[in-house]
């Protein structure tokens, strides 16, 4: 899926057991259905960058669903957000996220995500079969635990600039490796203090002895929060490799 298409974007609301997650769908503005896919966001959360981020996957062919994971603090953007988050406004900005960030822990999370790997399913402009999923910042975890958890439903995941994907914690992402089914990709920062390279190491070995079809590359120079370009963090070349990577990826497994 090479060709650039016309997509069209809108705003849908997804039931849950815990009430209903606004989210962001958008799709190949053809009548036709489409390879779907999940998409994990980072911590500043569901806000213009994602749609375009969105937009430009669902160009690439594929119907794309963006949900904002802190749905239950109320619709995103969940904290007000600067155009643009410098070194200046991050620290302010993450006091108000990060306690509500810290809510969002595996359960309810994967509750969530039974939700909208359902709503994926019955969606018109949503091809049968088994998802994609991306993620980014916290998101990275999250698609690595979905693949895990819903095996049979994700044929392929990947994240990048990632926080803690294998910590020490009982419940690291990492642990599930051995019940993904799914093809992975992860592109690491390596200005990345959330993923130290004993992490990406302990990641990779959890991978390789588990059997799961992966490649994980670390970007030289990129740090955390690379492909976000309303941040201070962006790099426009790792951004560049990562639709690369991600492309490459969901056109082979999906």
């Amino acid at each position: 899926m090479t060709d650039v298409r016309d997509v069209r974007g809108t705003s849908v609301n997804i039931p849950t057991q815990d009430g209903s997650a606004d989210a962001y769908l958008t799709h190949p503005d053809d009548n036709t259905a489409h390879p779907a896919v999940l998409f994990y966001m980072d911590a500043i959360g569901l806000r213009p960058r994602l749609k375009e981020m969105a937009d430009r996957l669902a160009g690439a062919g594929y119907t794309v669903l963006v949900p904002n994971l802190l749905y239950r603090h109320g619709p995103a953007p969940v904290v007000e957000l600067p155009d643009f988050i410098d070194a200046a406004t991050r620290p302010a900005l993450f006091e108000q996220l990060i306690p509500i960030i810290q809510e969002l822990t595996p359960e309810p999370a994967m509750r969530d995500a039974d939700a909208y790997l359902s709503w994926l399913a019955a969606c018109p402009q949503a091809a049968d079969g088994p998802v994609g999923t991306t993620g980014y910042c916290m998101g990275a975890g999250l698609a690595l635990r979905t693949a895990g958890t819903y095996p049979e439903r994700v044929a392929a995941a990947a994240g990048f600039h990632g926080a803690r994907l294998a910590t020490d914690a009982p419940d690291s992402p990492h642990l599930l490796a051995d019940r993904v089914t799914a093809e992975l990709y992860f592109g690491h920062a390596d200005q990345d203090a959330s993923l130290p390279p004993e992490q990406i190491e302990r990641l990779d070995k959890a991978f390789i002895e588990a059997g799961v079809r992966h490649r994980s590359e670390v970007y030289t120079g990129a740090h955390h929060g690379y492909t976000m370009a309303d941040t201070a963090a962006y790099d426009a070349k790792a951004t560049e490799r990562h639709w690369a990577a991600l492309l490459d990826l969901f056109d082979r497994a999906l």
